[in-house]
């Protein structure tokens, strides 16, 4: 009997291990797919057909083209000014809110969190927005993405559960040593946080830098287009024509083909390269912030 059951035990671990590893090449592949294409030749990347599982010819023509082209250092200057500046704005305005609707004493405080989870199935809608960031004037600005989108509801809960399952105790010996709110949320509630404030920081880093639909609404001057504005355009209006000039007008089109890979790397990489330096934080903030209280 126990050898029938090993048996069984051994086959499941072996078809979960075939399973998880069958998923794990249908999610790489497309990134593989598109980083193989990106420093593939051209002619021959347009004449394959099939499994790409290497470089089509070594080259870095691509690349060049794209880092040459002055768009993408300005997508990648006003993106990153979203990113610092957004994520700041986005992880106080949490932390406030999340530290106010975790304390016990607060008058209203199940009202309060009834309206503000009411703003997850229901909101005014793309017109009366763009009537308001227009009115505040904001409209054509950086800030336009930041400050309409200062508090993800769904990071708030997370954060707020979070701080409810710090014990209470911490905060009376707190007060009672003559601290106030701010000293209390900055000095004891935050670095006791530290978990789930990485996986703040990963949402809304995430979440800033392929924020592009916003940003194609609110912002019209070139100059100011943030990266992945810039590589929805490269992708979706094949503007490529500007990094390969010199080309005749089929070697444009051969071109134009690897430089929307390269772009795709370009924007991708440096937001993939975030997560190894939180990921020991991920799972252990997630489920703190979901599962106490």
């Amino acid at each position: 009997m126990k050898t029938e059951s090993g048996f069984f035990d051994k086959a499941f671990t072996i078809f979960i291990y075939t399973l998880l590893i069958f998923l794990v090449i249908v999610t790489l592949y497309p990134l593989l797919y598109v980083l193989f294409a990106s420093f593939s030749d051209a002619s021959q990347l347009i004449s394959y057909k099939g499994i790409l599982w290497k470089p089509l010819g070594l080259s870095f023509e691509a690349y060049k083209s794209v880092l040459a082209n002055k768009g993408i250092g300005i997508g990648y200057r006003n993106t990153l000014f979203i990113v610092v500046f957004g994520v700041a704005v986005n992880l106080f305005m949490t932390a406030l809110a999340a530290y106010v609707l975790s304390r016990k004493n607060v008058m209203w405080n199940s009202v309060f969190m009834f309206l503000i989870v009411f703003t997850m199935f229901f909101s005014g809608g793309l017109i009366p927005l763009y009537l308001v960031v227009k009115g505040v004037g904001l409209l054509d600005s950086l800030w336009a993405t930041i400050i309409p989108f200062s508090v993800s509801t769904f990071n708030l809960i997370i954060m707020r559960t979070s701080f409810m399952g710090i014990p209470d105790a911490l905060e009376e010996s707190a007060k009672i040593d003559g601290a106030n709110h701010f000293t209390i949320l900055f000095r004891i509630i935050i670095p006791l946080s530290m978990p789930v404030i990485a996986v703040m920081i990963l949402y809304y880093a995430v979440d800033k830098w392929n924020g592009w639909f916003y940003a194609s609404i609110f912002i019209k001057s070139r100059e100011k287009f943030p990266l992945q504005l810039v590589l929805r355009e490269i992708l979706i209006s094949n503007s490529t024509d500007n990094m390969s000039a010199g080309a005749s007008a089929g070697d444009r089109f051969q071109i134009g083909e690897t430089i929307k890979y390269a772009t795709i790397m370009v924007a991708t990489v440096p937001i993939l390269c975030v997560y190894p330096f939180v990921q020991r934080f991920f799972v252990k903030g997630v489920m703190v912030g979901s599962l106490k209280g």
